[in-house]
């Protein structure tokens, strides 16, 4: 009886032992199955930034969440000034967005596939760091950004609101600011971070997302009309 017991219990260790193996590599293969495929990443300011797509891959493959610092990838391209990291990204249906991260903020790779195997990058994509700087006090080159604005919304993904008008109320302020629950007056999703994500249309008419997070500066240099605000759906 005892000789009965032991190898049924034998038996069920094996079989147990047999499906951790199997589930262990699942796992694995689901760890970096984000949905966001990175194209390039480039950190520093409108006019002057650096593509650290290479670094930011160094960099991933040790960690799955770090903070945004210029030691971290080993350049300031624009002292004593705010800078933040871009990351184009290409989701499955071939819709391009651009994530922002401001100085100090942390990024979290769990969105991005391949993240941690460094399954990213195209060097011959050439998006780059879009948009058009403010030029001069005479308004020369002002409202003559890359992208049309179509909408805006403001929360976390399943909690977001529609904050376009207020956008457009914002930007014939500023052409930047910093943006939180405060900015919108609404906090959609209490207790959470949340984000702005502002939808766009480019001159050959395809879209694009550009995504900043709670306390981001928001930029509009890179969007057409932003201070006349005749854009939104």
């Amino acid at each position: 009886m005892n000789r009965r017991h032991h190898l049924l219990g034998a038996g069920l260790g094996l079989a147990a032992t047999a499906l951790a193996g199997l589930a262990t590599p699942a796992f694995a293969q689901n760890a970096d199955d984000g949905e966001f495929a990175i194209l390039q990443a480039r950190y520093g300011t409108e006019s002057n930034h650096a593509d650290v797509t290479d670094r930011l891959r160094e960099i991933a493959r040790r960690d799955r969440r770090v903070r945004l610092t210029n030691e971290l990838f080993g350049v300031d391209p624009a002292p004593g000034r705010d800078k933040m990291l871009r990351i184009y990204a290409r989701d499955s249906q071939g819709r391009e967005r651009t994530f922002e991260y401001p100085e100090r903020a942390w990024i979290d790779g769990s969105q991005f596939t391949g993240w941690s195997a460094g399954r990213w990058g195209d060097k011959g994509w050439n998006g780059g760091w879009a948009g058009t700087p403010y030029r001069d006090g005479n308004g020369q080159g002002r409202d003559s950004g890359q992208f049309t604005i179509l909408y805006a919304n403001y929360g976390t993904p399943g909690h977001e609101v529609d904050v376009t008008r207020r956008l457009r109320e914002l930007a014939r302020q500023d052409e930047k600011f910093r943006m939180g629950n405060d900015t919108f007056g609404v906090d959609p999703d209490p207790g959470r971070t949340k984000r702005l994500r502002i939808v766009t249309r480019e001159a050959g008419g395809q879209e694009r997302s550009f995504e900043y997070v709670e306390g981001s500066w928001v930029d509009g240099a890179q969007f057409r009309g932003w201070r006349r605000g005749d854009w939104g759906r």
